[in-house]
C-alpha cells in the first residue's frame, strides 16, 4: 500500500520572499467536478494574497509529478547546455509507441506541447544524475528524490510534489525567482502557452501515471496571466483503482480543472 506523504503548508519565510506574509486562506466545496474521484484543487491570487483550497490535506500530500516535471526538466536542458533553445530537436529513437505523434524527431517545444515521454529521457539521461540532482536540490522540487535512475524518476516513482509546491515551483517561475538564467525562464514560459486571448494567457502542463498498474495520479498545472492580476493553479486527482477510472482521469486531467477555471470567471 502506498503511504502518501503530506508536507507543510508554505511558510511564512517563503512568503516573506515575495513581500506578502500572513495571505488569506479559504476552503471551497468544488465536489462537484471530481465525479465522487479524491481531487484536490488550489488557487493563488496574487493580487489578493489569497489561497483557495478544496481537499486542502490532498494539497499538502506528495505525489508523483508525472509530466508536470517536464518544467524543471526543460529548464535544467537549457541552463546546463544540453539544449541550445526551444527548436533543440532530438532524433526519434524508431522505437514505435502506441502514441502516435511521439513517433517522429522532436524539439523542446512540441515535445511539451506533445508530452513526449522519450524526448524528455533522452534529455534527462544527456542531463546525467549529478546535474539533475544539483537542480533538483537547488530548487526545492518537492522530495528532491531522483534516485530511481535519471529517465524514471519522475514517472510514479520516487519523485513526489504537493500541489501547494507546484504553485509555490509556478509563482518563482513567474518572478524570475529560480537559479535559472533569465533566457532559460523566458523560453519556458512562452513553450507553456496554451492559450492567449485579448483578456488573458494561460499557461500549463498536464500530467498522468500509474504506479503499480493500479495505483493512479493526474495533474494539470499552471497560471492564468492578465495585465492586471496573476492566478497559479494546481489540480490533482488520485485513484487506488485503475480499472475503473484510468480512462476517465486520463481524458479529464485538463477538462476538470478548466471547468473549475471557468465557474471561478478566470477563464471563458
Amino acid at each position: 500500500m502506498f503511504q502518501w506523504k503530506t508536507v507543510p503548508l508554505l511558510s511564512l519565510a517563503l512568503l516573506s520572499a515575495f513581500g506578502q506574509a500572513q495571505p488569506k486562506e479559504t476552503e471551497r466545496d468544488l465536489s462537484s467536478y471530481f465525479h465522487g474521484r479524491s481531487g484536490a484543487f488550489v488557487l493563488y491570487d496574487q493580487s489578493a494574497n489569497s489561497w483557495m483550497r478544496y481537499h486542502p490535506e490532498q494539497c499538502r500530500t506528495r505525489y508523483s509529478p508525472a509530466s508536470t516535471f517536464k518544467i524543471p526538466n526543460s529548464l535544467i536542458g537549457l541552463e546546463t547546455g544540453v539544449i541550445r533553445d526551444q527548436h533543440y530537436v532530438i532524433p526519434w529513437d524508431s522505437v514505435h509507441r502506441d502514441i502516435e505523434t511521439w513517433n517522429r524527431d522532436h524539439d523542446l517545444q512540441s515535445a511539451i506541447a506533445n508530452s513526449v515521454v522519450w524526448y524528455y529521457q533522452e534529455l534527462a539521461r544527456r542531463v546525467g544524475p549529478e546535474r539533475m540532482k544539483e537542480y533538483v536540490e537547488k530548487i526545492g522540487y518537492g522530495n528532491m528524490d531522483i534516485s530511481a535512475g535519471i529517465d524514471r524518476f519522475w514517472l510514479g516513482s520516487t519523485l513526489e510534489i504537493s500541489a501547494d509546491e507546484q504553485v509555490d515551483f509556478l509563482r518563482r517561475l513567474y518572478a524570475n525567482a529560480l537559479p535559472f538564467s533569465s533566457r532559460s525562464m523566458e523560453i519556458i514560459r512562452s513553450i507553456l502557452v496554451l492559450e492567449k486571448t485579448d483578456r488573458y494567457t494561460l499557461r500549463g502542463k498536464t500530467g498522468f501515471t500509474d504506479f503499480d498498474g493500479d495505483h493512479l495520479v493526474s495533474w494539470f498545472v499552471g497560471y492564468i496571466e492578465t495585465p492586471q492580476n496573476c492566478w497559479f493553479f494546481a489540480c490533482n486527482v488520485i485513484s487506488d483503482n485503475a480499472g475503473r477510472d484510468l480512462d476517465a482521469m486520463f481524458k479529464e486531467r485538463k477538462e476538470t480543472p478548466l471547468r473549475i477555471l471557468r465557474g471561478l470567471r478566470l477563464l471563458q
